[in-house]
């Protein structure tokens, strides 16, 4: 079913230029663009402290679900989609293996981070943002769609470490709002 829905996806791929290099330039671009956006929130005229919390614990929240897929890349060794033949590529292969996606982790990672902090609007637009990107991740052919669940998962498990073991307003949190 994985392999279906991962070639159902990318059957798009190749039939539009327009549509296959916006979904090239999304992939590229995407986590980037995600991280500049939580680092503008930094600068917020409401509910300062709190967004810096978020800000904060999306950065961590980033850095944890990435350090947790190098280590799950350890013990699993899946190839990537297009080497079984199962999608079209349109960018350079990737050295790694496939399972989990990084773009996805970080993506999620940072919506589950201002999700768990109740930021809705905030949320819901960095939401697009990591959906449009995990959906790159299938179209342009470098992930199967399991590899990109199991990526948001990792995000979301790093988000939820972080709002655990980060509390707001605790010693930590002031002396990390007060040097940045």
């Amino acid at each position: 079913m994985d392999a279906s829905l991962t070639h159902w996806i990318n059957s798009a791929a190749g039939i539009s230029p327009l549509l296959d290099r916006t979904m090239i330039t999304i992939s590229q671009i995407g986590v980037p663009l995600m991280v500049i956006a939580v680092a503008l929130q930094w600068w917020s005229r409401t509910d300062r402290a709190h967004v810096r919390h978020a800000c904060l614990s999306a950065g961590l929240a980033f850095l944890l679900g990435l350090a947790i897929n190098q280590a799950i890349l350890l013990f699993v060794h899946r190839i990537r989609p297009y080497d079984a033949g199962v999608t079209h590529l349109l960018i350079a292969p990737s050295a790694d293996w496939s399972f989990p996606s990084d773009h996805a982790t970080a993506s999620m990672a940072i919506v589950a981070a201002f999700a768990m902090q109740a930021l809705p609007r905030r949320t819901l637009a960095l939401l697009v943002m990591a959906a449009l990107i995990c959906w790159s991740r299938l179209h342009i052919g470098i992930h199967y769609a399991g590899d990109v669940a199991g990526g948001a998962a990792t995000g979301v498990a790093a988000a939820l470490a972080v709002r655990l073991c980060y509390r707001e307003n605790s010693p930590l949190d002031a002396f990390a709002t007060r040097i940045l």
